[in-house]
């Protein structure tokens, strides 16, 4: 199984420009075609939130013209520049998300060998983020009803501090009772957030919480606590969350657009070379499973023949 996570997103309304110089449209559209180019394909989307950039009706028309584009299914949740009313009227035909008028976008997906839970952490008119007594209740509740499955977190605030200060600033209230709560239920296998516009990681309630860069601007990287917010247009990037049934979720960072110049070394080698080298590499693998599993059948290393 292996889930993309698109954040960030910060859609506009047509021919517009984000802040008036970042193409966040275009740039959505260069994720899509990028996650569609991936082999093998992710079995789906979540897009963890500052789905618009001002949560306005028009912004969520592209917003869904751009997302429809994917083949596999896309989950959405809100972050703090987007208006939960609008977003429930623009998926209305979704069935996975409350109806319109719900005071919070949670939900549980329950089709997939991890079982995903999309969090509500945002709050009308501000920017920073909540986890209130009743969505804490919510979280509870809906962990205990399944403590046997492996599931993912996903909401828009990091329920944790990174050091990014000015980010941090609107940052959750309540993530350390979040804490207590995830630190109870030992099937919570990831928490992936949005909102800081960098790749973060932290071990976090018996768990890793971790925020993923955006498919647009990212947010510069100070940790001597300024008070200035400045963008840097450093690489654009999804996470892809894989599934390895020996190891857990394997987390991997893939850069959008792709650089496709990739150096050809195999197809510079004479065949012969060639299938040599791949065969030590097939051996090689399949050794490797089986000392990790303690399977028999081990072959010789031949990583000393090697040069």
């Amino acid at each position: 199984m292996i889930i993309a996570q698109i954040t960030d997103l910060h859609v506009v309304a047509k021919d517009r420009l984000c802040y008036r110089q970042i193409p966040t449209n275009a740039q959505l559209a260069e994720a899509v075609d990028h996650i569609k180019s991936l082999t093998p394909r992710p079995d789906l989307v979540i897009a963890s939130g500052d789905l618009t950039d001002h949560g306005r009706e028009e912004e969520y028309q592209v917003l869904r013209e751009i997302l429809a584009k994917l083949p596999m299914p896309v989950f959405v949740i809100p972050g703090n520049h987007d208006r939960r009313e609008a977003l429930l009227n623009a998926f209305a035909d979704k069935t996975y998300l409350p109806r319109a008028g719900s005071p919070f976008v949670h939900y549980a997906i329950e089709d997939y060998p991890i079982r995903l839970i999309g969090l509500d952490t945002t709050v009308p008119e501000h920017h920073h983020g909540m986890m209130c007594d009743e969505r804490l209740r919510w979280l509870d509740e809906t962990l205990s009803a399944q403590p046997d499955r492996p599931t993912m977190i996903f909401m828009h605030h990091p329920p944790f501090r990174t050091g990014v200060s000015w980010m941090d600033s609107s940052g959750l209230h309540g993530g350390r009772r979040m804490e207590e709560i995830v630190a109870r239920h030992r099937n919570v296998i990831r928490v992936a957030a949005g909102h800081i516009h960098r790749p973060i990681y932290v071990a976090w309630a018996g768990t890793i919480a971790s925020t993923t860069p955006s498919t647009c601007h990212q947010v510069t990287l100070d940790l001597a606590g300024g008070d200035g917010f400045e963008f840097v247009m450093e690489p654009r990037a999804i996470q892809l969350h894989v599934l390895d049934p020996g190891f857990g979720l394997v987390t991997h960072l893939s850069y959008v657009p792709r650089d496709y110049r990739n150096v050809a070394m195999l197809e510079s080698l004479p065949e012969k070379d060639r299938e040599v080298l791949v065969g030590r590499a097939k051996r090689d693998y399949e050794n490797m499973c089986r000392m990790e599993y303690d399977l028999p059948g081990v072959q010789p290393s031949l990583r000393k023949d090697r040069s």
